[in-house]
């Protein structure tokens, strides 16, 4: 069974009595399949017993600690039924809705778990903290992956469609790679964002904007029941659900709720460049994507339309070289006297292969769950398979009628999550550990070996992922393994604990340190990090360059 086979098992293909869905084993290695099952298998009823003997002991919410921990608010975007006379302390339960399913956040990951739980004809409500559209730092790409997960019907509003590819290694030995076919498709988020919430409207959602979310309770005067979540507004209105779906982005306070850790932060920094027609021809229909200075990072260009979106990525820390590298990348390019309508910045976390994904009748999804490609920091496509099937599998959660059952459904989620997604997240890591040692290795391979380039268009295609490809392909799971005995990440080279102050910090500590205002999407953050980094001085040495490639190609 294949990973997107895996991520597709939704709630109509779980084994009855809550067991892994059938067929899901074969679509991950052998000892993973045993740790997840037996997770399944022996970790619900000790893990809810507990967990509701805690709340039962203890008259002090567990959501009250968890704010502590976290106290800036993210905003996210709802409102529901007012709260009974007394605010928070006083819900009137029989007066008061209770929604199937709340979605905090409607981004891809947000409006494709609305959606999912719409037309399966529960009531959703799909919270946001902004109006429609907004903006939103990404670089926009639409691989195959995340076209197949689209709604029905879904027209993809295209910039541009990319057919070419010009790698080079830090603006040098720059070689251009063509394809008949369509590589992937280039879009720009706030249509691409607002077309996804109108499908997700259609299906029966409803949608609510300009709303502060203080934090997410299961227990305490707030909740009326067992079954109940409530979600806490700044203004003292509560909103209750059979089940939560936090999407609000990669300084998610949900995700603090449900304790999500981080492995990987990396700072990126982009520009929206208008550019005369001469100019934008010239790039129509290619894309460039220059391996940079530092380890891990990388720059890119998009053409869409009249407009160029470049931008840079690198490990949190970094962040002085990475603006000098933001910088020469854009002159390099002859784009410096082109005034950008939009220069922002944007922190991308990573999950540790442990990290919670779900806290009782609450789940996580897409940037909120650290869940994105490790290498090239791709987001798009894992937001929406996982927003997917969060809302699937909050459909179940919402029905079940007691603790045990809901942890049951939530734990099915965890399952295909890692059988999926899971898989390919681990062989990212790989890859970027690699690509952090011997990135002009890896930039011989994809311009000099044409395996490498049909396997890379492909993989953004959607015909293959790069996790199927380790497990299929003999000859490429032969060559990781080779490479990683040649890598040592004992040092921390390697993306374990890389961008992150303190080894495998939860969300709540590492979001402790963050910008109050999380509704900037963590922009904020990334500009203090690029501030703080230019007046003491990079920490690592910017102007190592990386070595050459073996008998490079220039075209």
């Amino acid at each position: 069974m294949s990973s997107e086979q895996a991520e597709n098992a939704g709630p109509e293909n779980a084994a009855p009595g809550g067991a892994a869905p059938e067929g899901i084993t074969d679509a991950v290695p052998d000892e993973a399949t045993r740790d997840v099952a037996d997770e399944v298998a022996h970790g619900v009823a000790d893990e809810v017993t507990h967990e509701v003997a805690d709340a039962e002991a203890s008259p002090v919410p567990r959501d009250e600690a968890a704010a502590g921990e976290a106290p800036d608010l993210v905003e996210a975007d709802a409102v529901t039924a007012p709260a009974g006379a007394d605010g928070v302390d006083g819900v009137d339960a029989e007066n008061t809705e209770i929604w199937d399913v709340v979605v905090v956040g409607a981004g891809p990951g947000g409006a494709s778990a609305a959606y999912a739980a719409a037309v399966a004809g529960r009531r959703v409500l799909l919270l946001e903290k902004s109006e429609l559209p907004r903006y939103k730092t990404c670089g926009g790409g639409i691989i195959g992956p995340s076209r197949d997960c689209l709604p029905p019907g879904f027209e993809l509003p295209l910039q541009d469609r990319v057919h070419a590819v010009t790698f080079s290694l830090d603006g040098r030995f720059a070689r251009t790679r063509r394809s008949r076919k369509m590589l992937f498709g280039l879009i720009n988020r706030p249509e691409f964002d607002a077309q996804l919430v109108e499908h997700a409207q259609k299906a029966g959602a409803e949608l609510r904007t300009g709303v502060t979310v203080t934090r997410v309770e299961q227990h305490g005067p707030a909740v009326p029941d067992r079954r109940t979540v409530a979600v806490v507004l700044a203004d003292g209105e509560t909103v209750l659900a059979r089940a939560v779906v936090g999407a609000d982005g990669s300084a998610s306070r949900i995700g603090a709720h449900v304790g999500v850790k981080l492995g990987q932060v990396d700072l990126g920094l982009e520009a929206e460049i208008p550019v005369p027609p001469s100019v934008a021809e010239d790039w129509k229909g290619r894309v460039l994507i220059d391996w940079g200075p530092m380890p891990g990072s990388y720059g890119w260009v998009f053409p869409k339309g009249d407009t160029l979106t470049v931008g840079v990525i690198s490990a949190r820390g970094e962040g002085a070289a990475t603006k000098r590298y933001m910088e020469d990348f854009v002159a390099r390019l002859g784009l410096s006297g082109f005034e950008p309508t939009v220069s922002s910045g944007h922190l991308t976390r990573c999950r540790t292969d442990d990290s919670p994904l779900s806290r009782g009748r609450v789940l996580v999804c897409g940037d909120a769950a650290g869940l994105l490609e490790p290498w090239t920091r791709e987001g798009i496509s894992y937001a929406l398979r996982s927003g997917r099937l969060a809302g699937e599998w909050a459909v179940r959660v919402a029905e079940a009628n007691d603790a045990v059952d809901a942890r049951r459904q939530a734990l099915n989620y965890a399952f295909a999550i890692k059988a999926g997604l899971g898989v390919e997240m681990a062989v990212g890591r790989r890859m970027l550990a690699v690509f952090e040692r011997r990135p002009g290795l890896l930039h011989a391979t994809l311009t000099g070996l044409r395996p490498a380039w049909n396997a890379f268009a492909d993989i953004t295609r959607g015909s293959a992922t790069l996790g199927g490809m380790v497990r299929s392909n003999g000859m490429a799971r032969r060559a990781l393994e080779m490479l990683d005995k040649r890598m040592d990440t004992s040092s921390g080279v390697g993306p374990a604990g890389r961008g992150v102050g303190k080894a495998e910090r939860s969300a709540p500590e590492a979001e402790a340190e963050a910008d109050t205002d999380t509704g900037t999407d963590a922009t904020a953050e990334a500009k203090a990090e690029v501030r703080d980094e230019s007046q003491t001085g990079p920490k690592a040495d910017a102007s190592a360059k990386p070595e050459a490639p073996e008998a490079p190609e220039v075209v």
